[in-house]
């Protein structure tokens, strides 16, 4: 019989506790334990005593096993110090004060919570209310004291607090999530800034076409390097390709029209990666429209500022690029060299460092699956302490 309860006791996985007994039904286990009795330290006079004044009974929720809920009653004893005449309870390893859940099941409702599992979900397989599992998890709290020396800057849409956008800023050096704030206005930028007081450290930062960002990262970080995330300035080149072939097809009969859409991927693949049907049907749909071969052309000609090491040779190569765009002068165009004309400078200093977007639009498309299986977030705080928590 003591080997058995020395069995139980060690699946249980509990230190100094003996099982009484253990009552299974369809649903639960609800297993009788009793903690080995000690001297305890009296709260108040600190004196040690062994008199027991009472026990209690105590229903405490455990981790599932078997694939059942699992109860422990525990049997609870209540000391005396005949010092000071002071009654105090036991006090137990697995079980927080004043608690009615075990340390394992927080720790692991916690540990749960760093994946894509919504709160729903956790309390479901935990056996608890969503309100229990927003309690435990609102006792964490992530804070950034420090700015590194490169950062990244971006959006995504998080419609939390009645804001549509939320800013996340990322190490993409190190892959770590930094911080989340609630919107991406200016004040709020300036604001959030101005607490680091190692703003003159920060040497690089990754952001967007967003003039916002550029205004108060120019200001907050004066020694710091603005870079133009390499995906955001490439793709307006294909915009603008993808923009004259939708001009170019309304022209056309519906079978043509339909065969120009499915076969976009053409125009935007790179020629030397075509097999020779592939470049066969290009021509043909080249050959439809003066405009669309113009672009395509610009399209290919890009590729040798993409190809670019360095910001000299970045330089030149986006110069030849923006002025063969003017002599072509096609209206879809037009934005493309504005931009690449705003942004020059910034274009151009990615050629000279390894650093993009990539890790945060990565970590924006891991926010997207938590929005999706939580159908979204009301309150900003707790948004931004899971975002942080499963980044962690």
């Amino acid at each position: 019989m003591l080997s058995e309860n020395n069995c139980i006791t060690k699946l249980l996985g509990l230190k100094d506790i003996f099982v009484n007994s253990v009552e299974e039904t369809e649903n639960y286990l609800c297993i009788n334990i009793e903690t080995v009795p000690k001297p305890h330290l009296c709260p108040c006079c600190r004196q040690p005593t062994s008199y027991i004044h009472d026990y209690r009974m105590q229903k405490i929720k455990d981790l599932s096993f078997r694939g059942k809920f699992v109860y422990l009653l525990l049997k609870k004893r209540r000391y005396i110090c005949k010092q000071c005449g002071k009654r105090f309870n036991e006090k137990f390893s697995f079980l927080p004060k004043y608690h009615r859940m075990a340390q394992r099941v927080y720790e692991n409702i916690l540990r749960l919570l760093r994946t894509n599992y919504s709160m729903k979900s956790v309390a479901d397989l935990f056996n608890v209310s969503v309100s229990t599992v927003s309690r435990v998890f609102d006792i964490t709290s992530y804070s950034l004291y420090r700015l590194p020396e490169i950062i990244s800057i971006d959006e995504f849409k998080g419609n939390a607090d009645g804001e549509k956008y939320q800013v996340i800023i990322t190490n993409p050096k190190n892959k770590k999530v930094l911080d989340v704030l609630p919107n991406r206005q200016k004040t709020q930028l300036f604001d959030y800034f101005k607490q680091f007081d190692n703003r003159k450290n920060v040497k690089l930062v990754i952001m967007d076409m967003w003039q916002s960002y550029y205004d108060v990262c120019k200001t907050m970080f004066p020694n710091a390097k603005i870079i133009i995330d390499k995906y955001h300035y490439i793709r307006q080149v294909y915009w603008a390709l993808d923009r004259v072939r939708k001009r170019v097809q309304k022209a056309f009969g519906k079978h043509k029209r339909i065969y120009f859409k499915h076969s976009k991927k053409l125009l935007f693949a790179p020629y030397e990666k075509l097999n020779s049907d592939n470049r066969q049907a290009l021509r043909i749909m080249l050959s439809q429209h003066f405009d669309l071969q113009e672009a395509w052309q610009l399209k290919e000609l890009f590729a040798t500022v993409r190809k670019s090491t360095d910001y000299e040779t970045g330089r030149k190569n986006l110069r030849d690029f923006i002025l063969t765009a003017q002599e072509c002068n096609i209206p879809e165009f037009k934005d493309c060299i504005t931009a690449f004309s705003n942004w020059s400078k910034s274009i151009l200093n990615s050629f000279d460092y390894p650093y993009t977007n990539g890790f945060t639009e990565g970590i924006n498309n891991k926010i997207k699956v938590l929005k999706r299986n939580a159908y979204g977030y009301r309150n900003f705080k707790r948004f931004r302490n899971r975002i942080l928590h499963i980044c962690a």
